[in-house]
């Protein structure tokens, strides 16, 4: 039985989850047509998807693009440096994804500018708004630059306050809106759900296109003069994050806020993802959808990951309904079998109450004093 303190968090998160009542269930696609710009095409022609493929066809062709994309990972994660970064300064906005967004957030905002770096991504996709690439720009003065990733479906102002933080510690921050998020969301959807979804295909080349948009943010960075960089990822931004630590050797400094292992397992029994689970589960059982989704998955890359010398931060909560803890603590455990430095938080919360008082100040003590102290040394 539950203690009455981990009831008291488990009703918290239930009722926060509870707060988006706009999540859509989506039926099961197999995406491959997202498949047709990717490296690793063991001789296919660029441009090349099966069409009119069976569901066996299309699950066989993408399960087998996932062991070559593992297998060749630099190579997926590749991509060409922009050439079109500019800043671009302009009013803030909070790009809400509730069904009725909270005017006080409206309000705090309304008349309020910063610089946002702008820029191409790599990775193109149907949507305009999308593969313009978003990063609200908090200038340091110094060496010290780190990435920040929010979470999945953050609004647009959400971490502004983390980024500040670090403004004080002499670390500057490019808080990255990762692929379908607040501007580059597309008009025809009210949450970030192209960003993980039951579309297989295109949920990896969503995850490519946020490892890639971080790294090119690295670019930039090193452009202007900052060579000592880290990354931030909170949730799904601790995926994308650690994908892209994976894949370069920039990074010298990581932390993941919320670490889980798979992805398919986190939608399987992530209280956040149920909507997906609900379209995909007559079709599909987590064992396939693991095989489906490995070139995305964090316990994919920890071979690559050790290959360069860094500090890793790894903050998980003991109450997660969503990253549950049994899957942070198998994060935990890769860490020490690679021999990887890093240092293990365990918050006495939930997922979601995480950013809440007083869950939010122990989280951002940890970040600020870990990329402070990872910097020194």
């Amino acid at each position: 039985m539950p203690s009455l303190y981990a009831q008291w968090m488990y009703d918290w998160e239930h009722r926060l989850t509870s707060v988006d009542n706009n999540r859509v269930v989506r039926p099961l696609e197999w995406g491959v047509d997202w498949a047709q710009q990717w490296p690793c095409r063991n001789g296919y022609a660029l441009g090349y998807a099966p069409q009119n493929a069976s569901p066996e066809e299309a699950e066989r062709y993408l399960r087998e693009f996932n062991r070559r994309i593992v297998a060749n990972s630099d190579e997926f994660y590749s991509y060409k440096t922009p050439t079109d970064f500019r800043l671009e300064r302009r009013e803030i906005t909070v790009c809400s994804t509730r069904e009725i967004p909270d005017p006080k957030l409206e309000e705090k905002v309304r008349g309020t500018y910063a610089e946002f770096l702008r820029f191409t991504s790599p990775v193109h996709t149907p949507y305009p708004e999308n593969n313009l690439v978003n990063a609200r720009w908090f200038p340091a003065q110094g060496r010290r630059a780190i990435v920040v990733l929010p979470h999945w479906n953050s609004d647009a102002i959400s971490y502004a306050a983390l980024c500040q933080l670090f403004n004080r510690l002499g670390i500057a921050v490019l808080r990255l809106s990762m692929p379908y998020h607040d501007v580059r969301r597309p008009a025809e959807i009210l949450r970030a759900d192209y960003a993980v979804s039951a579309n297989i295909g295109r949920t990896i080349d969503a995850s490519r296109q946020g490892v890639i948009d971080v790294r090119c943010c690295l670019d930039w960075l090193e452009q202007q003069g900052y060579d000592q960089l880290g990354v931030l990822g909170t949730s799904l931004g601790s995926c994308y994050a650690f994908l892209a630590a994976a894949h370069d050797k920039r990074i010298q400094a990581a932390a993941f806020n919320h670490a889980s292992t798979y992805v398919a397992d986190v939608v399987w029994h992530g209280q956040s993802t149920r909507h997906i689970r609900r379209g995909i589960e007559s079709h599909i059982n987590v064992d396939r959808l693991r095989e489906l989704w490995t070139s995305i998955s964090p316990m994919s890359y920890f071979k690559q990951f050790a290959r360069w010398p860094r500090k890793s931060l790894i903050i998980y909560a003991k109450y997660d309904l969503t990253f549950l803890p049994e899957f942070s603590r198998r994060t935990v455990d890769e860490f020490v079998r690679h021999g990887i430095d890093h240092k293990v938080v365990v918050l006495p919360c939930g997922h979601y109450t995480t950013g809440e008082t007083p869950y939010k100040y122990m989280d951002g003590w940890h970040l600020a004093n870990f990329f402070r102290k990872a910097f020194r040394e």
